[in-house]
Formats: C-alpha cells, sequence, structure tokens
C-alpha cells in the first residue's frame, strides 16, 4: 500500500491542483486512489458537518466518500487553536495515524495533502515533515513562484527527508523567467539531489476569478448587465492615470478589470467601450447615466466597492493569487497542466505502482 505526501513551501501553491490531476491521472489509469488531509485549516460547516473546505471539495472530485473525522482529523479551529497552544492537543499523530490506515484501506495508493507550508503546524507536531515521516510516506514538494523561488527551502526539505523526497514540482512558472529555470535552477537542484518532478508554467486561466465571485470577495456588489457576471477576469488595472496613458497600459492587458473612482467617467467610458471584463468603482460612488446605459448595452458588468482604489487593489491581488480551483473549466486545466508537465512515470515507480 503506497502514499505520497503532497506538500509545498507555502500555502497557496498548488497543492490541490497537483493532488486532482494526479488522482485524476491514476484513476484513468484503473489505480485505485485514496485521498486524506491530515490537518485541515479551512474549517467550514456543510449540511450541519465541519469538514475542511478544501478537502471536501477534493475528495468528491476523486469520488471519495470518508467521513469528515477520516478526511481530516485534525481540523483547525479557534478552539483548537486555544487548546493546541496551551499544551491540552492530546494525541494528534496517532489521529492522523488511525485515519490514515481508515481512508487508505483498500487502496494502491493513498494521496495525502499538506497544508499551508511542511513546517506548518509545527507547534501541535502535526507539521508536515512529522506526518510523512510518521506514516511512512514518500513526498512531492511544490514550490510556486512568487518573485522568484524557494530553492534554499527545497535543499533543506532534502536534508530533512532524505531518499522519501521524491522531488519537487516548480509550480507557476512565467515565460520570462523559465529559460533560468530549465539552465540555472533545474541542474542546481538535481546537483545537491533535489529531482525535479516538473516545470508547470503560468496559466492566466488558473488564477481566473468569475465577476460575480469578485464581487463577493471584494464586498461590493454588482448592479448593471447581471446577465454578465460570469464573465471571467485574470487581472486587474487601476485607472488613476490620465486617459492616454491607461489606454497604452489597457491595449496591452485583455481579460483585466478595471478598478477606477466612481468619479472617472473618462476612464470609465475607454474601459468599456475596450470590452473590459468588469469595472470596479472604488469609494461608493455610483456612475453617471451615460456609463450605465453603455454598461448594459455593452454588456460589460459594474461592482461597486466602499474600499478606497489603493485598498481594493490590495485585495485583487491577494484574491487572484489565492483564489481557489472550483469550477469545472479550471479543475480540468489544472489536471492537464498536471499531466502534460510531470514526470508521472518517475512517480509511478517511486511508490512501487
Amino acid at each position: 500500500m503506497a502514499g505520497i505526501y503532497i506538500g509545498s513551501t507555502s500555502g497557496f501553491s498548488g497543492k490541490n491542483m497537483v493532488v486532482m490531476g494526479l488522482g485524476l491521472k491514476l484513476q484513468k489509469d484503473s489505480v485505485s486512489v485514496g485521498y486524506m488531509k491530515p490537518v485541515g485549516a479551512m474549517p467550514a460547516e456543510i449540511e450541519g458537518t465541519a469538514w475542511d473546505e478544501d478537502a471536501y471539495f477534493v475528495q468528491d472530485v476523486l469520488g471519495l466518500k470518508n467521513d469528515a473525522e477520516a478526511l481530516t482529523p485534525v481540523l483547525v479551529t479557534q478552539d483548537f487553536k486555544v487548546k493546541a497552544f496551551s499544551g491540552q492537543c492530546g494525541d494528534l499523530m496517532g489521529d492522523i495515524k488511525a485515519a490514515y490506515e481508515k481512508v487508505s484501506a483498500g487502496h494502491d495508493v493513498t494521496l495525502v495533502a499538506g497544508s499551508g507550508s511542511m513546517y506548518s503546524g509545527k507547534y501541535c507536531n502535526v507539521d508536515g515533515v512529522s506526518v510523512a515521516k510518521e506514516l511512512g510516506l514518500k513526498v512531492i514538494i511544490i514550490d510556486r513562484f512568487q518573485e522568484e523561488l524557494k530553492y534554499d527551502y527545497l535543499m533543506v526539505m532534502k536534508e530533512a527527508l532524505g531518499e522519501n523526497l521524491v522531488g519537487v514540482i516548480l509550480n507557476d512558472i512565467p515565460p520570462s523567467f523559465m529559460d533560468e529555470v530549465e539552465t540555472m535552477l533545474r541542474p542546481c537542484l538535481e546537483r545537491m539531489g533535489v529531482r525535479v518532478l516538473g516545470v508547470i508554467p503560468k496559466d492566466p486561466l488558473m488564477g481566473a476569478i468569475k465577476v460575480s465571485d469578485l464581487a463577493e470577495r471584494l464586498g461590493g456588489k454588482v448592479i448593471s448587465a447581471h446577465n454578465k457576471a460570469d464573465k471571467v477576469v485574470e487581472n486587474f488595472l487601476i485607472g488613476t492615470m490620465q486617459v492616454e496613458n491607461f489606454m497604452t497600459h489597457f491595449r496591452k492587458n485583455k481579460n483585466s478589470a478595471v478598478i477606477v473612482g466612481g468619479d472617472r467617467s473618462d476612464v470609465q467610458l475607454v474601459a468599456l467601450e475596450g470590452n473590459c471584463p468588469c469595472l470596479v468603482l472604488t469609494g461608493n460612488l455610483y456612475p453617471n447615466d451615460i456609463i450605465l446605459t453603455r454598461s448594459e448595452v455593452l454588456e460589460v458588468p459594474i461592482v461597486i466597492v466602499r474600499d478606497d482604489t489603493y485598498s481594493v487593489a490590495k485585495k485583487m491581488e491577494t484574491i487572484l493569487s489565492r483564489h481557489k480551483l472550483r469550477d469545472v473549466i479550471k479543475i480540468r486545466q489544472g489536471a492537464q497542466l498536471v499531466s502534460a508537465n510531470i514526470d508521472y512515470e518517475f512517480i509511478k515507480k517511486s511508490i512501487g505502482i
């Protein structure tokens, strides 16, 4: 009975994408797949039961039916933190081992998803390194590009995990950095004994979000073209500059929401006529009738938010970098990215299947 722990160097690095992509690929090859997330940091009540939201979703995609306690034996609620910080955790590792035995029974391989980074949960001894060692799991670590890659961290993981480290996946790599990854970082990591299992290129669709979801996350509301609130936003532009300068940037950034003050009708009109996916108007200022009419005619939704432009831009940055895979189209795209860019055969060989 094989098991793989899929962890990462930081939160929001693509663990769910890799788990689902790898799991669906294995299932397609007639491999029986189990799944669990030992430590859940996203508690949510679903149909009267406390689950980890991500684990519940991934299990559903993989077609599995474990109960909440087996799927995520350690759920990090506020009550849990109070007990943990006061040294009243109990035998958490024992709970995890018992749950792993239950969810892995009858499966060829069990995918075990990490939470946060490989050291998240150290305060109560349920960090990724400890869990993987205790369960005797092979480990794959994802490092997502965020200004740079955490190559030092990956080398430390090799020291911490030894032969149990199957390798690493470098995720969300922009085209401008790809050459450096292939000519410098990959050879360097592999010289240090860290096998690079795959390099997944940046895909705008994976960070995209529907206008309706964006409005909800920003604490705003859609006030026009409601029937087009399922349009997808991949990026954003801030419309605080002069119209001429804004037009130059706008032409280069399609599928970008435009964040602009409610009193800047000049920029709003340019964005609408340029068919942006949506306008986000800040300061709780409503547009004039001309803008509203053009929005309806051109079918470009307008979202009104209370915050100032700078605050909204910071929120947008966080939302687009941390938006979850929930749409079918994104799950398919994520699975395709994983399947096309990782050394699937080496992973299978490393776990003996």
